[in-house]
């Protein structure tokens, strides 16, 4: 599961698609947005997500399932 900041989110997400970020997104094919939060402030979103990156796995799925539970791609129709 791939926890990251960004200020823009539709932009990131479409790197993620075409595989324009090297690292984690690319060796483990991340593509699909399942989860986001968004944050006042960039400051809180950065606290949010060293705070998530730290959290067993299975509280991770805790936190997508309770919102997707079908793990449908949030940004699927983002690019048509």
């Amino acid at each position: 599961i791939y926890t990251g900041v960004t200020s823009a989110l539709p932009a990131r997400v479409w790197q993620h698609r075409i595989g324009s970020l090297k690292g984690f997104t690319t060796e483990y094919g991340c593509k699909t947005l399942v989860w986001f939060e968004q944050h006042d402030t960039m400051l809180s979103a950065i606290i949010r997500e060293k705070s998530i990156k730290k959290w067993r796995r299975g509280w991770k799925l805790a936190l997508i399932e309770t919102e997707n539970p079908q793990w449908l791609d949030l940004a699927a129709d983002w690019f048509e």
